[in-house]
C-alpha cells in the first residue's frame, strides 16, 4: 500500500510544478512590453527659462513742422514706410507764395548790389554806387592835386584852392557812405537769403516724411484737418531688428551677460522657434520683483512678430550641473502630481517626483529618485501600480 501511495505523490507533485510552470507561463505572456531605462546622473547645462514682451526697436510720433490742411495721406494704418518716404501732404499754396515773394525780394537787392546770377556776391569795390562814388573822390582828388600846384606858383587863388579840397571831402563822404550802404545791402541779401531758405524749408516740410524704415502704427489726422505745429500725424515703428524684454531673477545675475544666445517663442506660431541674443542688462535689481531687466534683439525682416505680445524666452548659459535627468515621456501628470513607475520583480510601483528644469525631451528629477533604478521610459499614461510588465524587445 506504501509503496502504491509514493508514485501517486509524485505524479501529483509533478503535476503541480507544472501547472506553475504554465501558469507562470501564462502571465509572462499576458504582461505588458515596455520599455525601460536606468536612471543615471548626467551634466544638464542650466537654460534660464522667462516671459518677455516684444517691443519695437523704435518708435516715434511723427508731428507736422508747419501750419497747413491736410491735402493727402500718403500713407496709412499697417503700411510699409522707407526713410524718407511722404506720410502727410500739407496745403502749400501759401507757403509757395511767400517763398516766392522772398525770392522776388532776394533777386531785387543782389541787383542793387550789382550782382548777376545766384552765384557768390562780388567784393564791395564792385558795387555800382560805391564804383561811382570811387571815380569821382579820384576825380576831385587829381583837380585838387593841380590846384595845389598851380596855387604854390600864385597862378590859382585861395578861393579856388579851398574849392578843390572842399570838393575832394564831399566826395570822400560820399564814397564812405556808399561803402556803408553796400555792407548794409551784402547784410540785407544775407538776412534775405536766410529768408528764402526758410520759406522754401516750410515748402519742404509741408510733406511730413517717416524718420526711419518702418511701419505705421498709427494714423492720428485725417483729410482735411488743419494742424498746427507739433501736431502728432502718425506713428511709426521699426520692426527689424525687434526688442524682447524681459526680467531675469536674482540669482541667475552670474550667468548672464551680453551677447547670450535667446530662443523666442510665440503663440501665434506654434513649433516655430526665433533666435537672437542678449544685447543689454540693467545693472541693477528691482526691490520689488528681486529681478534685474535685459533686452534682447530678434530678427523680424518679415514683420510678422508684432510688438506688444508676450514672448516665452529662453536663455542660453554656460552654467553646467550634475543632475538626474530622466525622458519626459516617462512622468505621469495627474490632479497636479508626477510620478514615475519603477519595475521592480516584474511588477510596477509609481513614485511621485518632483521635476526641475526641462532640457530637450528630458527632465531633471530633484526629489523622488535614486540613481540605478530601473524606470518605463514611456507610454506610461495607462500604467498603474502592480501591472505586471516585461522588457520590450530592444529595451
Amino acid at each position: 500500500m506504501k509503496a502504491f501511495a509514493v508514485p501517486c505523490i509524485l505524479v501529483l507533485m509533478l503535476a503541480g510544478c507544472a501547472r506553475d510552470r504554465g501558469v507562470q507561463a501564462a502571465e509572462q505572456q499576458n504582461a505588458r512590453a515596455v520599455t525601460t531605462e536606468a536612471a543615471q546622473p548626467r551634466d544638464v547645462r542650466r537654460d534660464i527659462d522667462i516671459v518677455g514682451t516684444l517691443a519695437a526697436r523704435e518708435e516715434v510720433v511723427v508731428s507736422a513742422e508747419v501750419a497747413g490742411r491736410v491735402a493727402r495721406l500718403a500713407r496709412d494704418l499697417g503700411d510699409r514706410v522707407t526713410a524718407g518716404a511722404p506720410l502727410v501732404e500739407l496745403d502749400q499754396e501759401k507757403l509757395r507764395y511767400r517763398a516766392d515773394a522772398q525770392r522776388a525780394a532776394l533777386d531785387q537787392a543782389r541787383a542793387r548790389y550789382g550782382a548777376t546770377g545766384s552765384g557768390e556776391l562780388p567784393p564791395l569795390e564792385r558795387v555800382p554806387e560805391v564804383v561811382s562814388t570811387a571815380a569821382k573822390l579820384s576825380d576831385a582828388q587829381q583837380r585838387l592835386d593841380r590846384a595845389k600846384s598851380l596855387a604854390a606858383r600864385k597862378l590859382l587863388p585861395q578861393s579856388d584852392l579851398d574849392a578843390a579840397q572842399t570838393s575832394v571831402d564831399t566826395a570822400r563822404a560820399a564814397h564812405e557812405q556808399a561803402l556803408a550802404s553796400a555792407r548794409q545791402l551784402r547784410a540785407d541779401i544775407e538776412a534775405q537769403g536766410s529768408s528764402l531758405r526758410l520759406a522754401e524749408r516750410e515748402v519742404r516740410d509741408a510733406t511730413v516724411r517717416a524718420p526711419f524704415e518702418g511701419y505705421v502704427a498709427e494714423r492720428l489726422v485725417s483729410l482735411g484737418q488743419f494742424v498746427q505745429p507739433q501736431t502728432p500725424v502718425m506713428r511709426i515703428v521699426r520692426l527689424h531688428p525687434l526688442k524682447v524684454t524681459a526680467e531675469v531673477p536674482e540669482k541667475f545675475a552670474p550667468w548672464i551677460e551680453t551677447g547670450r544666445e535667446i530662443a523666442l517663442r510665440v503663440d501665434a506660431f506654434p513649433g516655430q522657434v526665433v533666435h537672437g541674443r542678449v544685447v543689454r542688462v540693467s545693472p541693477a535689481v528691482s526691490l520689488k520683483s528681486r529681478a534685474f531687466a535685459i533686452e534682447g534683439e530678434v530678427p523680424n525682416a518679415d514683420g510678422r512678430l508684432k510688438p506688444g505680445t508676450f514672448a516665452r524666452v529662453q536663455i542660453t548659459t554656460d552654467h553646467v550641473d550634475r543632475a538626474i535627468t530622466i525622458p519626459a515621456a516617462a512622468v505621469q501628470s495627474r490632479y497636479g502630481t508626477n510620478r514615475v513607475f519603477l519595475v521592480q520583480q516584474g511588477r510596477l510601483a509609481g513614485r511621485e517626483v518632483i521635476l526641475g528644469d526641462r532640457v530637450g525631451d528630458r527632465v531633471e528629477v530633484t526629489q523622488g529618485l535614486d540613481a540605478g533604478v530601473t524606470i518605463v521610459a514611456k507610454d506610461v499614461e495607462q500604467l498603474t501600480d502592480g501591472m505586471k510588465v516585461k522588457p520590450a524587445q530592444g529595451s
